[in-house]
């Protein structure tokens, strides 16, 4: 790896909060890259585990930062902050890399040098078997944005970009516990194109209690991305009018999950909010079309 007193090429980022079952696994597969120039920057969130036993066994591997437990956009941010390298690669710390994955994606930016993103394909493994993604969940190469607003069609694990895009689109939103991944892609997929590297190169593992994808009522925090994108006032009129669609229908549907949990009073806050945009699309241009 990498010295540290040397800039290296890539800053790989692995946040980690009470991972102590598969974390060693995760940072193996980033040492065993056949691409060398990176340095490795694990971020412990607080855990109560043996994390920190596990993370001082790799001795001068890695560039270990600790903080009291603020949630994984902190972790990833606090990672950024302190990397070094031209592109920044992220690696959730239940999932793995396959061995080629930095350098085919080097390869492609060396190919592409007007790309700012890219992403390679998954295997997915659900409790210990291998699983086909739904079809819903076929990535897509190029400008993802409308592709996107249903659910999310990136993976941390899988992302390679340019450190100089935080610059341009902010960093991971701290104030959402969950789907702050979706919120990022959204602000740079209707900007640029996210490009698809077809190859698997990943190992995405799913199933475990911890894993934040479980976590009830994801659409909540979906409805806040829309929003923040829809009021920023950059998106051309199509892709605004996409989003508000979506921001409707995921607010109509939590909605009614509120009712039959006897929550009146938040099922009527998103009734109001999908109300609030109904019946005229204003684009960021201030030109207003039926939302028929």
């Amino acid at each position: 790896m990498a010295a540290r007193s040397k800039k290296p090429e890539v800053s790989v980022i692995i946040p980690t909060y009470n991972r102590a079952w598969v974390l060693k696994e995760a940072i193996d597969s980033v040492l065993a890259q056949d691409f060398k120039d990176f340095e490795l920057i694990v971020v412990d969130d607080g855990s109560t585990d043996n994390t920190e036993k596990i993370i001082d066994s790799y001795d001068q591997d890695l560039i270990v930062i600790r903080q009291t437990n603020r949630g994984v956009s902190a972790a990833r941010n606090r990672g950024i902050a302190a990397a070094a390298g031209r592109l920044i690669a992220f690696l959730d710390s239940d999932d793995l890399w396959l061995p080629r994955k930095l350098s085919s994606q080097i390869d492609f930016f060396n190919s592409n040098p007007a790309a700012v993103i890219n992403q390679t394909e998954e295997l997915w493994i659900r409790n210990g078997v291998r699983v086909n993604p739904k079809n819903r969940h076929q990535k897509f190469s190029g400008m993802i944005f409308e592709r996107s607003l249903a659910l999310c069609l990136v993976s941390p694990s899988a992302v390679m970009m340019k450190r100089s895009l935080f610059d341009e689109v902010g960093l991971f939103d701290e104030d959402m516990p969950a789907c702050e991944d979706y919120d990022l892609w959204l602000r740079i997929s209707w900007r640029y194109p996210v490009h698809l590297i077809e190859t698997p190169l990943i190992i995405k593992r799913a199933g475990h209690a911890d894993q934040l994808s479980k976590a009830p009522g994801l659409d909540k925090f979906r409805i806040q991305a829309l929003i923040k994108v829809i009021e920023s006032g950059h998106l051309e009129q199509e892709a605004y009018r996409a989003a508000v669609r979506t921001l409707q229908e995921k607010c109509t549907i939590f909605a009614g999950g509120c009712r039959k949990r006897g929550k009146d009073a938040e099922a009527k806050h998103y009734e109001e909010l999908a109300g609030r945009y109904r019946g005229q699309v204003t684009d960021n241009r201030g030109q207003k079309t039926e939302d028929r």
